[in-house]
Order: structure tokens, then C-alpha cells, then sequence
């Protein structure tokens, strides 16, 4: 494994940061997914609850959001990790190299499925992936064309669904959870259309994956805990988050099957349950050793007792990695392995 090791460039900027500069912030500062975060709040409170660092800030800035936040330069004024729903996008890599991050270390902590729920209150649901798209897409296909979305109900795509309104709070488009609920449900299901798979090139993308905007699908910000709260108000109303919110709030939720599969630690682990992604962060290697405490954080974040099975981060709804894949991750994490995913 390579050792940690930084360029002559990232040295010279840790040096002219110890000097004086880095007494301006004695925390480690975290931006980044809003599916991510609460595991690393958890390991936020246990870092401060059991060494004699202070807790680390964690704010909930969404995938895209915390990547143009982390990849804005080094320094104190600038954050130590972000938290991603999906892998850093090349755009983004690049975008940390040009404001000099230069050396990032990828750390994938575990799984989590994509969930779709409703109140306890609401009726049991399993809706296909092409449903899904019927009742959120700008455009579908009627009667052999493609026309802008008609659908205000859900009985309207399929008598079996109840008559109620199409009413579905999720991500905005600079989250990860909506980046992975396009690729994982919306262009799946657009497949099922033959007149939009006939299309071509940019516009068959176009129609797979833009979200409506006329009322039916609320864009409900980066707190995924207010789309919990609208759906334990309104019985009929569907959220899109990450499994962990619907694992915390449990007693007021229920899932809604997707092709007939509930999302479950176990459906998703085996990958039955289709709609899952890994979960990652980053850490800006030139900020080890400068910010306190920041290379400790990260070997409780990697720790067994964090993502190991029955773990705190499993008892909160993380999908543990298998034991060689925790392996790897730790040892890359703690010895601040440059990401390779745009270097090779």
C-alpha cells in the first residue's frame, strides 16, 4: 500500500498553514451529501465523545453542492472532507486541481439503497420502475408518442393505483440521491417505452432523464428530514431518499416496493433490491497533519466499530462492505492513498 506521501506543492502549502494559520480552526470541517451525513455526524459525536479532539462541523450542502465547496482550494477557509452519494465526477477532480487539491484519498464507507416511502398511514405500494417514470418524467410516451407528462394521478398510469394524486418530494439536481435516481429508476424505466427507446443521442437522454416540473415531483432542497416530515403529513405523498431516513423513521414510514422488492440491510447487500449505490468521501490530504485531529477522525470513520458489521453506522442503516473490501478502504483511508479513478 503507498504510504502517505505528499507532492512537493501540497507539502509547501501544509507548511505555510501550520504557521499560524491553522490555530484559526481547531475543528475539522465536513460539507457534502445529505444521504452521507448522518453517518458522519455519528462518527462526528463519537470522535468528540471519546478523544480529546472537539467534534468536527458537519453541514449538508448535497453531493454536488460539497464537491464544488471541497475542490475550491487548500487552506483553513476551505473544508477537510466531503461526503458524495456517488463517485467525483472527472469535472469535479478537475476542478480540484485547478485550485490546487492535488492529492484526495476516495474512501467508499459502504451501500445504501434509494428508497421510495410514504406515511404509515398510506396504503402498501410496489410500483415498477416504469411507473415510477410515468408519474415524475417531463415527458412520456402516450398512444406511441412522446408528449409532455399528462399523468396528475396515479390510477391515470395503471387502474390498479390508487386514485390520488402524483404528490413526490425529492433531491434537487445538485444532489447525489438524484443523480442516482435518474441513472437507477428513471433511464431503466424510460426503457420500457418503444417510442422514446427509438429516440436518438441527446434527446432520447433528454427525455429519460429530466425530471417534470409542473407540480407532481416538489423539489424538496438538501434536508432530506423535511421530505420526512411533508410525508408524515400527507399520507398520499411519496419521498425519494436514502435508506438511512427511512431506517430512522421506521415507526411513521413504510417503503414502497420497487418491482416487487422492499428495501432491507439484506435486499440491498444481495442487490435484489435494485435501486442502491455506494456511499463515499473525501479527504483533502494536504489538510492531514495541519488540521487537529483530521487523520484520527478518519481511522474512527474506518474503524470496525463504525463500518464493520454491527457496527454504530450499520445500527443507523449503512450496508457494510464485505470484510476484504473494509480491508482495502481502510488501509487507503488511513495511509492517504491518492484516488486513482482519473489518473490512470
Amino acid at each position: 500500500m503507498q504510504k502517505l506521501i505528499l507532492t512537493t506543492s501540497a507539502t509547501a502549502i501544509a507548511v505555510s498553514l501550520s504557521v499560524g494559520a491553522a490555530a484559526a480552526r481547531d475543528q475539522i470541517r465536513i460539507v457534502g451529501s445529505s444521504t452521507v451525513f448522518p453517518y458522519t455526524q455519528a462518527v462526528a459525536e463519537e470522535f468528540g465523545n471519546t478523544t480529546n479532539f472537539p467534534a468536527p462541523v458537519t453541514e449538508s450542502t448535497g453531493t454536488g453542492g460539497g464537491m464544488q465547496i471541497f475542490c475550491g482550494g487548500v487552506g483553513v477557509d476551505h473544508p477537510d472532507i466531503t461526503g458524495a452519494s456517488r463517485a467525483m465526477k472527472e469535472s469535479e477532480y478537475q476542478l480540484c486541481l485547478e485550485n490546487g487539491v492535488e492529492s484526495i484519498t476516495e474512501v467508499q464507507i459502504g451501500s445504501d439503497g434509494l428508497s421510495i416511502a410514504h406515511s404509515a398511514d398510506g396504503p402498501d405500494l410496489d410500483l415498477t420502475k416504469a411507473q415510477i417514470f410515468q408519474a415524475l418524467a417531463a415527458e412520456v410516451e402516450v398512444d406511441g408518442e412522446v408528449v409532455s407528462n399528462p399523468y396528475t394521478r396515479w390510477n391515470e398510469i395503471d387502474p390498479s393505483l390508487p386514485d390520488a394524486e402524483i404528490t413526490v418530494f425529492g433531491p434537487p439536481p445538485t444532489s447525489g440521491t438524484r443523480d442516482a435516481f435518474v441513472e437507477l429508476v428513471m433511464e431503466e424505466g424510460c426503457e420500457a417505452f418503444p417510442a422514446i427507446e427509438a429516440l436518438e443521442g441527446d434527446r432520447k437522454d433528454e427525455v429519460c432523464q429530466r425530471m417534470r416540473t409542473d407540480g407532481p415531483f416538489v423539489e424538496a432542497g438538501e434536508n432530506d428530514n423535511l421530505i420526512v416530515q411533508r410525508l408524515q403529513a400527507d399520507p398520499n405523498a411519496l419521498g425519494i431518499f436514502g435508506y438511512s431516513f427511512l431506517y430512522e423513521n421506521q415507526d411513521t414510514l413504510k417503503a414502497v416496493a420497487v418491482d416487487g422488492v422492499l428495501p432491507s440491510p439484506e435486499t440491498i447487500a444481495d442487490e435484489s433490491y435494485t435501486v442502491a449505490r455506494p456511499l463515499f468521501f473525501y479527504v483533502k490530504n494536504a489538510h492531514r497533519g495541519v488540521i487537529p485531529g483530521l487523520q484520527e477522525f478518519v481511522a474512527e470513520y474506518v474503524s470496525e466499530e463504525a463500518m464493520g458489521p454491527g457496527g454504530y453506522l450499520e445500527e443507523r442503516g449503512l450496508i457494510s462492505l464485505s470484510d476484504e473490501q473494509r480491508e482495502e478502504v481502510r488501509n487507503a483511508a488511513t495511509e492517504g492513498k491518492d484516488m486513482t479513478r482519473y489518473t490512470n
